[in-house]
C-alpha cells in the first residue's frame, strides 16, 4: 500500500524548534519528489520546502527560508523537516506529500502531488 505518514508536531514556543518526519512506504521507484506544505486556520494551502529524492534539489518558501531545513534519506524512505526559530505565524497542519511521476522534481506546486499524508499538527504559542 502506497502511503506517506508524517510525525513529530507539537506545542512549542516561539523561538523553538521542532523535527517533523515523512516516512514512505510501498512506492516502486526510488525517484519521486517530497514536499512539505503547511495550512492555517482559514487560510490556502502553501508549499514550504521540497526536495527530489534522486538528485537532492531543495525549493524553499521565502517565509521559511533560513529557518526551515528538509532533508532525508532515500534509502531508507525516510524524509525530514527542521523547523527552528518558530513563530506563531508558523501555527499550521503540515502535510508530508509525493510525486511519484516519472518526471518528479521538486516544486511547491500542491497540485503535482499524488500521494497525501493525514497532516501533524504544529502549534507555536507562548
Amino acid at each position: 500500500q502506497v502511503q506517506v505518514v508524517e510525525s513529530g508536531g507539537g506545542l512549542v514556543q516561539p523561538g523553538g524548534s521542532l523535527r517533523l518526519s515523512c516516512a514512505t512506504t510501498g512506492f516502486t521507484s526510488k525517484h519521486y519528489a517530497i514536499g512539505w506544505f503547511r495550512q492555517a486556520p482559514g487560510k490556502e494551502r502553501e508549499g514550504v520546502s521540497c526536495i527530489g529524492s534522486s538528485d537532492g534539489r531543495v525549493v524553499s518558501a521565502d517565509s521559511v527560508k533560513g529557518r526551515f531545513t528538509i532533508s532525508g534519506d532515500n534509502e531508507k524512505n525516510a524524509w525530514y523537516l527542521q523547523l527552528n526559530n518558530l513563530k506563531p505565524e508558523d501555527t499550521a497542519v503540515y502535510f508530508c506529500a509525493a510525486d511519484r511521476s516519472a518526471l518528479a522534481s521538486c516544486s511547491l506546486r500542491g497540485t503535482l502531488y499524488d500521494t497525501w499524508g493525514q497532516g501533524t499538527q504544529v502549534t507555536v504559542s507562548s
